[in-house]
């Protein structure tokens, strides 16, 4: 049977291009589980490899797309049945392997988790890869002994696609939110999400001049890294962690040792790709619990197959607020 993907191909001087093509079933990867995708969304690596590939595509013609959520149709696995709800973060879906921008995707079963009670496929990639990175974030912080009264938790990148997430559940979760944005625009979005406080990005903008500053907050989420990541770990309240998610900021850390020997601070790495499926499945269970759910809709940018491209690139240069959700039977 036939459906359509929106397919990257790269011409013979190396220009990639996306269009909305009808494929067939045959062409898809060999794999165990067969999904009728309803959504999917559009993520900072999607721009990349709906453009040049960005170092991530392998392999060409590519259908990206990082996420998704559907229904099983056909499965070869007994986890699995047709007609089960499903929902796909991570493994290099979208990638090196085909991705959500079709109306059928062929996947391993170990790389879905059944759509919790309560989560419809649409408010799944509402979430998406960002949102589900940003849960995996507040997890661990509350792992490492996080609460909510021990005082202000930052956000930066707070307008972004896991700074929004973020800051919606820290907020539902009673935590005083304090977000991080460089778009005076975005002030009444953020605290619609529950941010109690907006900090303008120039206030951590400059590069570290001192390696200890007051001792402000009690965790971070950090979306953005580089200068700010180092500017924020010097304002962090003794023993407290920052998880690290982004790299929009850049992969260089411009920081001392300093807050990690006097005050003990804790960096940690966030990596949403190669989870075990048990952490999988619990942050997408305390999504369902944990999520207000009515702050979802605040945050879509809806989109069709045929709109994908140009939102990608969007993205890429930071102009796009919330989380761009793709219906791609739309």
């Amino acid at each position: 049977m036939g459906f359509k993907a929106l397919v990257v191909r790269k011409d013979d001087a190396g220009k990639a291009s996306a269009t909305v093509e009808e494929m067939d079933e045959t062409a898809l990867p060999e794999a165990a589980v067969t999904v009728d995708v309803a959504y999917s969304t559009v993520n900072y690596k999607d721009g990349l490899c709906l453009g040049s590939g960005g170092g991530l595509v392998k392999s060409w013609p590519h259908v990206p797309g990082i996420d998704f959520a559907g229904t099983v149709a056909d499965s070869a696995d007994a986890a699995f049945a047709p007609g089960d709800p499903v929902v796909l973060t991570g493994w290099r879906v979208g990638e090196v392997w085909w991705g959500g921008y079709a109306q059928k995707a062929r996947v391993k079963p170990d790389w879905l988790v059944n759509l919790p009670d309560g989560l419809t496929a649409r408010q799944a990639m509402a979430v998406g890869t960002a949102g589900f990175t940003a849960m995996l974030a507040v997890m661990a912080l509350e792992d490492h002994g996080l609460t909510p009264d021990q005082g202000p938790v930052l956000v930066t990148g707070a307008a972004g696609g896991v700074g929004s997430v973020a800051t919606a559940i820290l907020a539902n979760l009673g935590y005083e939110v304090a977000a991080v944005t460089g778009r005076p625009e975005s002030a009444d979005y953020l605290k619609d999400l529950g941010a109690s406080r907006i900090v303008p990005r120039e206030e951590l903008a400059e590069t570290v001049k001192r390696p200890l500053e007051t001792e402000t907050w009690a965790g971070c989420v950090d979306a953005v890294g580089g200068d700010m990541l180092a500017r924020v770990l010097g304002q962090m309240k003794y023993g407290a962690s920052v998880a690290a998610v982004g790299l929009a900021g850049g992969t260089a850390l411009p920081a001392t040792v300093i807050p990690f020997l006097l005050r003990g601070v804790n960096l940690l790495g966030i990596d949403s790709v190669m989870r075990p499926k048990a952490d999988r499945e619990r942050a997408w269970a305390r999504i369902a619990r944990d999520l207000p759910l009515d702050k979802l809709e605040a945050m879509i940018v809806p989109a069709s197959l045929s709109e994908v491209p140009e939102l990608g690139r969007a993205i890429l240069k930071g102009q796009v607020r919330g989380r761009v959700v793709v219906d791609v039977n739309g």
